[in-house]
């Protein structure tokens, strides 16, 4: 039975107006390719009837059987090969009972050119009309359309044109305007240049007016005491002689005189030698301060790039603030009218180029070098700098006194106190205002708080189902401390509980936390989702901010400041970030790390970390690559590889406060104290 459409159904076909008598007469080629459109709804679903019922897909060649049924001429051709009869009511057929279907075959051409006339563009319609037959056009309406045509494509080609130079207009102001930036900032940038050399040059030239002026004192000095002894002398002579007996006078006075040349010649040599010693003395310190200053400008050409962008960077963001003398800034050497950031730069310059080595100032060897267990996972200065622990896979905490190690020559040092634990050992954190207390992190997840003294644990807690990899105490309330864990939470304790204060659950493994050295409410996370998780402890329902771009997991997170933060990860680079902007401020690279925990430690200006080379690398804070290195004995990597040691890396470093010391271990249990040298 037919469907019936109503009213509101979008599959009724749209009613078409009466042509107006105003309208010209559309030309019969347009006019059959619009009726045909029209005929058929937008949304039609062709018949099934249309359908071959082999192939189901509309019939092609339409073929009429005996029985009354069609099929497409290719399909029931085939079938009545392997058997005969029809595939619709499996009468018998044969291929003399099939007769082409003429009417079916017109029908369904209509269908599909209402099919194609949906989706085509009007291009196809047009060569689809001109590619039917029945549909005649005469000369004069083709010269109309061929008219039109050449107008349409005139006009494409004029907005074609006009969209090209509007495009090349755009980039040349874009162009224009970015090298006027550049050529304004270039301007800005030889300005401060031209403003800072003079400033320079002037503190120059008062130097060497003062220096100058230091010298001619000096050698008035120098030339007034060295006349006073023999003027003293000769008076004393001209004494004596004048109370000497007058039958002596002209002996005397011969004699006095022969004396008195003597004397002026071993006074006059001897004043030339003096002079001699001290220029030469001058000279030889002359030749090392150049040599020193030459090192220094080698320093700065082969980090030329670098140091450029530091200076232009600071220049820029402080261009307008004069020099403030600060007490706290120890390194900015104050000068009046120096710019902020000019002297902030001089600071970095100065630090940059002071150092150009590491030199070895002792060595500590624990145990047997060829054994996997002397691997030294953590290395840390007590509060005062005066004792040293490490800590890693021989289940023993190992302190020892800096003052000791140095003085002593012997490579095999014994330490003052060991702690004997249950697991292996991956972190160890001194407490800073208890100087005997400091925590561990172990393999089994536990956290303990041991008394150095004593040996023995204060607490421990055991709240983590799987290996803690890090533990920090609060340097502002050391009565706190924080830990992480391959269980994917943060947990912080209190010496004064036995539970956990606050436990933080995340999405991924903890590989270290860190407290913000200007409070104790603020805590950053490193982990293996490659991120580092910024918290305040007050709210830890998400984060402050998520500090992203490292590509691999997070080993090291380390404040330099209450704003800096470092972090290292395995994708061989340290990165240095901003807390209280939230912002990136530098990458690091130079040393190699991908699979192992190679240490990080900072200080006010330098950051220094471990590689997979057996190598430790320096890295000033302002600047992207390493000022210098130390790579670990060969010998020691030779005698290694001879018992099947394979490569070894740096496992742990540590800065002394304030100072250019450092101790280093490597994967080999050998300890290296460090220090930084022009």
């Amino acid at each position: 039975m037919e469907e019936i459409s109503t009213g509101t159904d979008p599959r009724v076909p749209a009613v078409m107006p009466d042509k107006p008598s105003h309208i010209e007469e559309v030309p019969p080629l347009f006019e059959a390719t619009a009726t045909a459109s029209a005929a058929v709804p937008e949304d039609a679903v062709v018949d099934k009837d249309l359908l071959c019922p082999i192939c189901m897909q509309i019939i092609k060649d339409a073929f009429l059987t005996s029985c009354g049924h069609s099929f497409c001429y290719m399909c029931i051709i085939t079938h009545l090969r392997n058997k005969s009869d029809c595939p619709c009511c499996s009468q018998f057929l044969t291929n003399n009972q099939l007769f082409p279907n003429f009417l079916l075959d017109k029908l369904l051409k209509k269908t599909s050119a209402r099919q194609l006339s949906k989706t085509a563009s009007p291009v196809e319609q047009f060569r689809q009309a001109l590619q039917q037959q029945g549909y005649g056009v005469t000369i004069k309406e083709l010269d109309n359309l061929l008219s039109l045509l050449a107008e349409k494509k005139r006009k494409m080609e004029q907005e074609e044109s006009e969209r090209n130079m509007q495009i090349l207009l755009d980039f040349l102001h874009c162009l224009r305007k970015q090298k006027v930036d550049e050529l304004t900032e270039v301007q800005s940038d030889l300005q401060f240049i031209k403003e800072d050399i003079n400033s320079v040059e002037k503190h120059r030239m008062d130097l060497y007016r003062a220096r100058d002026r230091y010298s001619v004192k000096l050698r008035m000095l120098g030339d007034d005491s060295s006349t006073r002894k023999p003027w003293s002398s000769s008076t004393d002579k001209n004494s004596s002689g004048i109370v000497s007996s007058s039958l002596n006078i002209r002996g005397m006075a011969a004699g006095y005189l022969q004396n008195k040349k003597m004397d002026g010649k071993t006074q006059l040599s001897g004043h030339c030698s003096q002079r001699k010693d001290s220029l030469s003395g001058a000279d030889s310190e002359a030749f090392n301060q150049s040599g020193l200053s030459v090192a220094r400008k080698k320093r700065v050409h082969a980090q030329f790039n670098d140091l450029q962008e530091c200076y232009l960077q600071k220049r820029r963001q402080l261009a307008n603030q004069p020099h403030i003398k600060q007490e706290s800034d120890k390194n900015v050497i104050h000068r009046e009218g120096y710019n902020v950031g000019l002297a902030d730069f001089q600071s970095v310059l100065s630090t940059f180029t002071q150092y150009s080595r590491l030199r070895v100032i002792a060595e500590v060897r624990l145990g047997d070098l060829f054994h996997s267990a002397n691997i030294v996972s953590s290395i840390e200065f007590d509060r005062d700098d005066e004792l040293f622990a490490t800590a890693g896979v021989s289940r023993r905490i190992k302190v020892f006194d800096l003052s000791m190690v140095l003085n002593e020559p012997a490579d095999v040092h014994c330490p003052v106190e060991e702690i004997s634990t249950r697991s292996k050992l991956s972190c160890l954190s001194w407490n800073k205002h208890w100087k005997n207390h400091i925590a561990s992190s172990d393999y089994e997840g536990i956290v303990t708080v041991w008394d150095v003294k004593t040996r023995q644990s204060l607490m421990e807690y055991e709240e983590h189902e799987k290996r803690a990899w890090s533990v920090d105490f609060s340097r502002t309330d050391p009565s706190m401390l924080v830990s992480g864990s391959d269980d994917c939470k943060v947990k912080v304790w209190c010496t004064k509980q036995e539970a956990s204060v606050l436990n933080i659950d995340m999405k991924a493994n903890i590989c270290c936390v860190k407290y913000n050295p200007g409070s104790s409410n603020y805590i950053a996370v490193g982990s293996a989702d490659h991120h580092i998780h910024y918290y305040d402890l007050r709210n830890i329902s998400s984060p402050l901010h998520v500090f992203s771009g490292h590509k691999k997991a997070v080993s090291y997170v380390k404040f330099l400041s209450e704003t800096e933060l470092a972090s290292a990860s395995t994708d061989s680079t340290l990165r240095l970030w901003d807390v209280k902007e939230n912002l990136p401020l530098r990458t690091f690279k130079g040393h190699t790390n991908e699979k192992n925990f190679v240490g990080l430690t900072v200080n006010r200006e330098y950051i220094a970390c471990g590689s997979e080379t057996n190598e430790v690398y320096v890295y000033h804070k302002e600047i992207s690559k390493p000022v210098t290195w130390h790579r670990f004995g060969a010998q020691e990597m030779e005698d290694a590889d001879e018992e099947g040691g394979g490569s070894h890396f740096i496992s742990a470093v540590c800065w002394k406060s304030d100072s250019p010391t450092m101790l280093t271990a490597n994967s080999q249990g050998t300890i290296k104290v460090l220090v930084l040298a022009a």
